[in-house]
């Protein structure tokens, strides 16, 4: 597998994953995501259906987002660069209040849906060298677990994963399409140093 972005091409939010909350329109059978303006879904709104490289022709701000089926990221600038956010289905009145974004939502990601396994293999070096483990399930403490603290490189083979750079799936978030990266640069991570990583399951 090739690599899968560049350096900094799924940079990072210091963000909570918002809480699942019931939309008010349901039934939707294709990912679909609402931008707004204003808060509380007022102002001009775009809706998005797939990866958005640049959203500013669309909207000037964004300050309230929709998500009525899937998962999506979005960033802070477009390209898929700047802070980046993970956005399950659910209603995000105050951007700020629940994601913790400001107004500046530049471009978006939509996550495929993944029903297969899952499998990703961390290495403590670059270049998937030195220490390896193999990890297809959730793990809120890599220290715990596995006894590593830094992740240098790592190959996803299956599924879409977040690494957080604290345990218990806390702190920035990097979001993981299958592919290798070699060094943590190519997640946008500023440091190997990585807490927990989960599977991105929940589609709901």
């Amino acid at each position: 597998m090739g690599n899968p972005s560049g350096p900094g091409a799924f940079p990072v939010l210091d963000s909570l994953i918002a809480p699942s909350i019931s939309p008010t329109v349901n039934g939707c059978s294709k990912e679909s995501d609402h931008f707004y303006e204003d808060r509380n879904f007022q102002g001009r709104h775009h809706e998005c259906m797939s990866d958005c490289a640049d959203l500013h022709p669309y909207f000037n701000r964004c300050n309230s987002v929709r998500v009525e089926s899937g998962c999506f990221m979005v960033y802070e600038r477009p390209q898929y660069l700047g802070h980046q956010s993970f956005l399950r289905r659910g209603e995000y009145s105050d951007n700020q209040r629940l994601i913790g974004v400001n107004d500046c939502i530049r471009s978006c990601r939509m996550i495929p849906m993944h029903r297969g396994s899952y499998k990703i293999r961390l290495y403590e070096r670059p270049d998937m060298s030195g220490q390896m483990h193999e990890v297809s399930d959730d793990c809120p403490s890599v220290q715990d677990r596995l006894r590593m603290s830094d992740i240098s490189s790592c190959n996803v083979m299956d599924g879409h994963w977040l690494l957080y750079d604290q345990p218990n799936y806390k702190g920035r978030p990097y979001y993981l399409r299958p592919g290798e990266y070699r060094r943590s640069l190519d997640w946008g991570g500023a440091s190997p140093r990585i807490g927990s990583l989960r599977r991105i399951t929940d589609f709901n």
